[in-house]
């Protein structure tokens, strides 16, 4: 009795100690996420106060969903530490011990189109996309991220370059977009960007690292990096391949703005919302938690405790999603629609570019899956490069960006003028920029490009562009693909500068930059 005691005592112990290390990583996701959103929610109170004024009831949903934004970022964020990130790297290492390729290929098919299924960005894409059912949209593009991360998983066992790669696929891409309809162009590349998102990205990465762990070369983690850039290419063209069997878009309908009597009726209507959002989350999370029970059957055999760790964070995620989805799609959408079209009706329309820009500087700080990237680039290079450094990149990319993509809804030019010799210019960069960097640009411009971009800045677009008259679907669709690839640009320059650095540092001690190999640019 006494033994049995002493027992409960110190399992008592250690759930307290638990649970205190627990609340204070907690606390510092949640402060990491209002850093995040004050930026965005104070820039929206600025234009209502000023030039845009919103309606009451508009803005107090908005500031609804900004708490509930930032309560469910710090729970994901939580919970992708928690379980997400150490089920991809034991699942990915687990398979390739196999040593069958047959395995790599059927489970990783099987993985690619599952979290995508869950990813809570194509719901809300396929939600806003007309004349295509749903169910046919996110099984293309699940069909095809399956597809490509075999592809990029098998690039890592076999040691492919990275830009090699990427420079055959986007040649395919758009030799492809020369033969679709114009409405699909925007539509097929936003796709590729909303499929890397808060769900899919930390189980992409993480299983890029599981499967890197087994080579025992010393560039194997940085091959790890490019799973989530070659994984965007496959949405693309599968939604290119289905508007073969879908010629025409349809007609955009507007949504319309919710009205509530007053603040009881607000709160009603975010409860309301809930439960769909619930069971959606439910439904979405439940293949990924079936997938991880099966392997722990079979194969992973971990500890009770390692078990129960990650079956809590799976909660933590859930719950950090659905919070996180209520917020942006019950608080921020609406606004962001109203935004746009009454920004758009001023005389002084032009505008909307600096605003844009300005919003897109915050916007991507917002991203939880740009916290998941910035917290695995550091521990991969052991600090070598900096989050701030990235982060800092990032904002810049996504300005310009949003930039670019309001400049688009003010002329109507054809989104191939700007995404070609993007894109072109990209990969010629990767010839020049360390692999490394080449690798972290191309997975940036898919994490960048999440929930805040589809369900805040897309609603924003769409009501610009109706406002000044011009073709939603070709015009305002778009700006997700804009915000994925300008990151491809700045990170790769971020990289040119490092080796810039690392050449005058070579000069200074009188050593010869030629002899020096990419592994010294990351101990840099």
């Amino acid at each position: 009795m006494q033994k049995m005691r002493q027992s409960w005592q110190r399992q008592a112990e250690q759930a307290k100690e638990h649970f205190g290390r627990t609340k204070t990583v907690l606390y510092e996701k949640i402060q990491e996420a209002l850093a995040s959103v004050l930026p965005i929610t104070l820039i929206v109170l600025v234009l209502c106060f000023t030039i845009s004024p919103l309606p009451t009831d508009t803005l107090l949903a908005f500031l609804v969903g900004a708490v509930l934004l930032i309560l469910g970022m710090g729970l994901f964020t939580l919970g992708a530490d928690t379980a997400m990130s150490p089920i991809g790297e034991r699942v990915g290492a687990a398979m390739t011990k196999s040593r069958k390729l047959g395995v790599v290929v059927v489970v990783g098919f099987l993985m690619g189109v599952i979290i995508t299924v869950s990813e809570p960005d194509l719901q809300v894409l396929a939600n806003q996309v007309p004349g295509i059912p749903n169910a046919v949209l996110v099984m293309a593009v699940a069909v095809g991220v399956g597809a490509f991360l075999v592809i990029a998983l098998l690039r890592i066992l076999f040691r492919v370059p990275l830009n090699a790669l990427l420079v055959g696929f986007y040649i395919v891409v758009f030799a492809l977009a020369a033969l679709i309809p114009e409405d699909f162009l925007a539509i097929a590349f936003d796709s590729g960007g909303v499929t890397t998102g808060p769900m899919t990205v930390p189980f992409i990465m993480a299983l890029g690292v599981g499967v890197a762990s087994i080579r025992s070369d010393e560039n194997a983690s940085q091959d790890s990096f490019g799973l989530v850039a070659l994984c965007s290419v496959g949405p693309i063209m599968a939604v290119m391949i289905l508007s073969l069997l879908y010629p025409s878009a349809g007609a955009y309908t507007a949504p319309e703005l919710l009205q509530a009597a007053d603040s009881r009726a607000i709160a009603r209507m975010f409860v309301a919302e809930l439960p769909e959002y619930a069971m959606e989350m439910a439904v979405c999370l439940a293949p990924i938690a079936a997938f991880f029970a099966i392997f722990q059957i079979i194969s992973l055999r971990l500890t009770r405790k390692k078990v129960l760790k990650i079956v809590v964070g799976i909660l933590y995620t859930y719950l950090g999603l659905v919070l996180f989805l209520t917020g942006v799609n019950v608080g921020f959408l609406p606004a962001g629609s109203y935004l746009g079209q009454e920004i758009a009706s001023l005389s002084y329309s032009w505008i909307l570019v600096p605003i844009g820009m300005l919003m897109g500087w915050f916007m991507v700080q917002a991203e939880p899956a740009v916290h998941v990237l910035n917290k695995q680039v550091e521990e991969i290079t052991s600090g070598a490069i900096a989050g701030k450094a990235l982060s800092t990149s990032l904002s810049v990319g996504v300005a310009v960006s949003i930039g670019l993509a309001m400049l688009r809804i003010l002329t109507g030019i054809s989104i191939l003028y700007l995404l070609v010799p993007g894109y072109l210019a990209a990969i010629i960069m990767s010839f020049f920029t360390p692999k490394i960097f080449t690798a972290i640009a191309f997975d940036s411009g898919g994490v960048a490009s999440g929930p805040m971009a589809t369900t805040f800045m897309l609603p924003f677009a769409m009501g610009a562009c109706e406002a000044l008259g011009g073709n939603v679907i070709t015009d305002a669709f778009g700006v997700v693909a804009m915000v994925a690839m300008t990151p491809l640009l700045t990170i790769q320059m971020l990289g040119l500068i490092y080796k810039w650095k690392l050449k005058r540092a070579a000069v200074a001690e009188e050593v010869q930059p030629a002899v020096m190999d990419e592994d010294e640019i990351i101990d840099l």
